[in-house]
């Protein structure tokens, strides 16, 4: 197998979110055991696993995800890799659309380099903060949403960007509060810097403490801040270690996902 590694999000090595990307020849996929057991050897947040579908079935590619500990409904920036790969080979050209278990899922290519992914929109449900959840974020909420299931995250608005940044939370106390992990953010400070608002994304549950860059939890800020701010379109920074940038366009019942990638590995799987 062919592996490559690519920072999703980013227009520079080391920045953005690595993801591992497999383009496999087998069809059906390997065993779930065998896929499980390479995203743990990757060891990154997620790896994608792809194969070619025969022609006339409504998407071109089928297109799985795994943590290293465990598969998801859906991932963005694995998602972004897996088509910069596409692309950047010639293996695929304009729209390719992807069988995920979140539905399709398409990736447009343009010609700056730049990458398009058409997600669903997460549908927000308000909610009351959870006993515990302060404490565990080590933040007071100003207000907390219930994200639709493929995400099954708890989105938690915060004072301020200053607040997202200093965040500490207690990961193991934070595991209890969602399926897979809690979004917080807050509006930018300064939004002449280039991004509409901030965020950082903790996921426990699935095996990542914190994610450098998460797409998929932007189909949840998108909507939320694009209703707060008045505009369909804007930019959201995740203000990790690693940071990267997600232009966001909502589109009724579907959120764009803006951004570009970098190759940074590409090598053999042995195994």
């Amino acid at each position: 197998m062919r592996i490559r590694i690519v920072d999703a999000f980013a227009d520079r090595p080391f920045t953005g979110n690595p993801a591992g990307v497999v383009l496999l020849d087998s069809d059906p996929f390997p065993d779930d055991a065998h896929l499980q057991r390479i995203a743990a050897e990757v060891n990154l947040s997620e790896t994608a696993f792809a194969r070619r579908l025969p022609e006339g079935q409504e998407a071109d590619w089928a297109l799985r995800w795994f943590t290293p500990v465990t598969e998801v409904d859906m991932c963005g920036h694995a998602t972004l890799a897996t088509a910069h790969v596409l692309h950047t080979t010639g293996t695929a050209g304009g729209t390719v659309r992807f069988g995920a278990r979140c539905g399709v899922l398409t990736a447009t290519a343009h010609a700056d380099g730049s990458i398009t992914l058409d997600f669903p929109t997460s549908a927000l449900t308000p909610v009351a903060a959870p006993d515990g959840l302060a404490e565990a974020l080590r933040a007071t909420p100003l207000g907390v949403h219930d994200t639709s299931r493929h995400i099954g995250d708890l989105l938690v608005e915060l004072a301020d960007e200053r607040t997202v940044r200093s965040l500490a939370p207690d990961f193991a106390a934070l595991a209890r509060h969602s399926d897979r992990g809690v979004i917080a953010t807050a509006a930018a400070e300064d939004p002449a810097l280039g991004y509409d608002y901030v965020s950082r994304c903790f996921f426990p549950n699935v095996g990542i403490d914190e994610d450098p860059v998460t797409g998929s939890a932007h189909t949840a800020l998108a909507p939320f801040w694009s209703a707060r701010l008045g505009r369909a379109e804007l930019t959201g920074l995740q203000a990790s270690a690693r940071t990267g940038l997600v232009r966001t366009a909502v589109r009724g019942d579907r959120t764009l996902l803006t951004g570009t990638a970098v190759t940074v590995i590409d090598g053999e799987l042995l195994a």
